[in-house]
């Protein structure tokens, strides 16, 4: 299993508009076969910070779902990310 977690920065101004217009790529990852998880949110505190979770039953999943990564009009309007991959042996339900 491979988790997902971290966060994007964004314009403040600019983060309920960026989260809007990612809906269609959460429904596309959620519906992607080996995603069991799909999330991005706006953090409680920040006012910038998008807080991001995935999780993918495997490495292929993951890699057939990212491709390339984010299309140049959402990569464009991240500021700076801290986002890492983990791998878990072992999932408990």
């Amino acid at each position: 299993m491979i988790i997902v977690a971290g966060h994007l920065t964004v314009a403040a101004e600019d983060r309920a508009a960026y989260l809007d217009s990612c809906r269609d790529v959460v429904e596309q990852a959620r519906s992607t076969p080996g995603c069991v998880d799909f999330a991005l949110g706006p953090d409680l505190l920040l006012a910038d910070r998008i807080t991001v979770l995935e999780v993918w039953k495997d490495r292929s999943s993951l890699d057939r779902f990212r491709g390339a990564g984010p299309d140049d009009a959402l990569a464009d309007r991240i500021i700076g990310f801290d986002v890492k991959e983990f791998e878990c042996q072992r999932f408990l339900p």
